[in-house]
């Protein structure tokens, strides 16, 4: 039913048209922001759920992991539901999984159970999964191919908006700033402590009921409105076609992503830990430097937008990515005050390369757009995995030297900015 609608609206005159396109780039931004809003609850998730549930490090991560895990796993099949349908209902489909998973947290919190929120997580991030999968390539194809990258990053600042609103104010509402000691805990009552424990747990059921109450009113407002037909070539199926792999710049684009994604997860998530182990913070100060961080990554992503006016994405790729190696390593070395101060420059250096790698892993791609786009969202993966590397670095070590582990990644990232961001000849691979 959407496939047709979308066909009617091309029959517009062209100043109604233009207006239908413009109403759907909005609406299509607003996906940048609630994704954001999701994803970057993490980082105060991780400390929260450590308390509620009673975890390690380690077994922190797995937070991560079960959300970032989730991209893996339905990024093939929100292709096939668009290549099948149409954007729209990927997109309304992946807000109602999003809003089912943030209905969970409800019995989760109640019942203290942390493979429940462990599910909830997977669920929502799921919807989300949907989500950046339609938007991301929609934003590209909906204008000239040669602002592509620039018009991708500005969709991607409200990204940093809903980053920014979710460390600023939502984690507010989450943290309650009680901060024990084992020795402290271990001297309660069992029924003070377990008092204290669901108390922890249940402050996340009024913000994530109120973030599914707006996934399903941005549903229905996504049902009603009619969508544009984009000018793109594909065919009428979807396969898990390998074959897109044989262009350099998209495999090695997808390398990069897993080795981003998996960056910007730790810097985020272990940040609270970082702050308190590194400088001492307590959790709630280092809460207003985590918001402070999120909003370096908005200002940085409109800062890149800007400069992308003016200079070469690729260029820009390289020289932020080699800054964060650097930054990096003084955070490692050095630490302290000074090295929280520095991974807040980190998260602005960082802020372009999502849409950056994105955008120029798809190009030149062709009717191979939606499968490579695809591959891309599945690249997210790194964002449960190579956490895990640092909670593990964490648990054995300290939570300091496990920042080696983003300094690797961006190591990744300037190699591919230097030497396959740029399309080239494909290369065969053997047929499967």
């Amino acid at each position: 039913m959407d496939s047709t609608i979308e066909m009617k609206n091309d029959t517009l005159a062209p100043a109604k048209r233009n207006g239908a396109v413009k109403i759907t780039f909005v609406l299509v931004i607003s996906l940048f922001f609630l994704w954001a809003l999701t994803g970057n609850l993490i980082p105060v998730l991780i400390p929260h759920l450590r308390k509620a549930c009673q975890l390690n490090d380690f077994q922190s991560a797995f937070i991560d992991s079960a959300y970032w895990v989730s991209y893996f796993f339905f990024a093939l099949p929100a292709a096939w539901v668009m290549r099948k349908w149409s954007y729209k209902t990927g997109i309304i489909t992946g807000l109602l999984i999003a809003a089912a998973g943030a209905l969970l947290f409800f019995p989760a919190a109640e019942m203290r159970s942390f493979g429940l929120f462990l599910f909830a997580l997977f669920l929502v991030a799921a919807g989300m999964t949907f989500l950046e999968t339609a938007a991301n390539p929609y934003i590209t194809v909906m204008g000239p191919k040669e602002t592509s990258v620039q018009r991708l990053n500005f969709a991607q600042a409200f990204n940093g908006l809903g980053a920014f609103v979710a460390a600023f104010f939502l984690s507010k509402v989450i943290l309650s700033g009680k901060e024990y000691s084992p020795e402290q805990l271990s001297a309660m009552s069992p029924d003070a402590l377990n008092n204290y424990l669901l108390s922890e747990a249940r402050s996340v059921q009024a913000p994530y009921l109120a973030i599914a109450g707006v996934l399903l009113v941005v549903a229905l407002v996504f049902r009603l409105v009619h969508f544009p037909k984009v000018q793109e070539e594909h065919g009428s199926g979807f396969s898990l076609n390998l074959r897109v792999f044989r262009h350099t710049h998209f495999r090695w684009g997808v390398i990069a992503q897993f080795a981003y994604v998996g960056a910007q997860v730790c810097i985020s998530s272990f940040f609270i830990r970082y702050a308190g182990f590194s400088a001492g913070m307590p959790e709630m100060e280092a809460t207003t430097f985590l918001g402070m961080l999120l909003l370096c990554f908005m200002v940085g992503r409109y800062a890149g937008t800007f400069l992308m006016q003016r200079t070469s994405p690729r260029l820009l790729l390289l020289a932020y990515s080699v800054a964060c190696v650097l930054l990096l390593a003084y955070c490692v070395l050095q630490g302290g005050l000074a090295g929280v101060y520095f991974l807040l420059l980190v998260e602005f250096f960082m802020s372009i390369m999502f849409p950056t790698i994105f955008s120029m892993a798809i190009k030149d791609l062709g009717n191979e757009t939606k499968t490579g786009s695809a591959f891309l969202v599945m690249s997210i993966v790194g964002g449960a995995l190579v956490p895990l590397g640092l909670g593990a670095v964490a648990y054995y070590y300290n939570v300091q030297l496990a920042y080696a582990v983003p300094l690797v990644c961006f190591a990744v990232v300037a190699y591919y900015a230097w030497r396959h961001a740029l399309p080239a000849p494909a290369t065969e691979l053997p047929s499967s």
